[in-house]
């Protein structure tokens, strides 16, 4: 077959399929692959029968979700300061979920829990894990064992508990915990960036002006004039 490609196709080609194409002109893909147990687990999770779930080669699909995924990680890769893997684990499991959607029918699975939540327990044990080990690269398959829950209905519990996706969780308490060691201690910028998780300085400092609009700096400089006018008030 011959075809014109377009920005935003998609060809989903599964496993152990042979093909082969050349192509008239320079052109720049995006080749995402997901191993086999992944998108197992993930129909699992979202009650479908595995050996039912079929993924057929298509070409030139267009989605949304898939392109929106698709973009995310586009991005993550040319950005100077890579994501958290975490990010990453929730986009390779949001893909998962569309190709399973596709392949059964292009419609969600029905959910079965509404706005089911976490446990206020389960909740409770799950952020304390997360603020005692902000200074490790939280991974999201250890935090569903954490929770006691798979990785799919983490997703969609710890959102309908929180309002926040557990990535963005993790970051606004990486950030808040910074911003602590900031105002409290005396500690070098390099080392409160990795005892709060974060990749490197520079990285800590970018995440801070985009949630806070405040640079590392300047918070420090606001709690160096908040300290003489706290001993002179006692």
């Amino acid at each position: 077959m011959r075809r014109v490609q377009k920005p935003g196709d998609i060809d989903i080609v599964p496993a152990g399929i042979d093909g082969s194409w050349e192509d008239d002109a320079d052109c720049h893909i995006l080749r995402l692959s997901l191993h086999p147990s992944l998108l197992n687990q993930v129909a699992e999770d979202m009650g479908h029968h595995v050996g039912k779930i079929e993924l057929l080669p298509r070409f030139q699909v267009r989605d949304a979700r898939i392109e929106g995924i698709g973009r995310a990680v586009k991005a993550d890769l040319e950005a100077d300061t890579p994501s958290d893997p975490l990010f990453i684990e929730l986009l390779a499991n949001a893909l998962a979920v569309r190709l399973i959607e596709t392949a059964s029918g292009g419609f969600p699975a029905p959910e079965k829990h509404g706005n089911t939540k976490l446990p206020e327990r389960k909740l409770r044990i799950l952020t304390e894990y997360i603020e005692a080990n902000l200074d490790q690269k939280l991974q999201l398959a250890n935090l569903a064992m954490v929770a006691g829950v798979s990785v799919t209905r983490l997703k969609t519990l710890f959102r309908n508990s929180t309002g926040t996706s557990v990535h963005q969780y993790v970051i606004h308490r990486r950030v808040e915990y910074a911003r602590a060691l900031m105002a409290t201690t005396t500690m070098p910028a390099s080392e409160i960036a990795l005892a709060s998780g974060f990749a490197h300085q520079s990285h800590m400092a970018s995440t801070m002006r985009r949630i806070l609009g405040q640079t590392p700096g300047e918070i420090v400089r606001q709690a160096s004039e908040f300290r003489p006018n706290l001993q002179r008030s006692a």
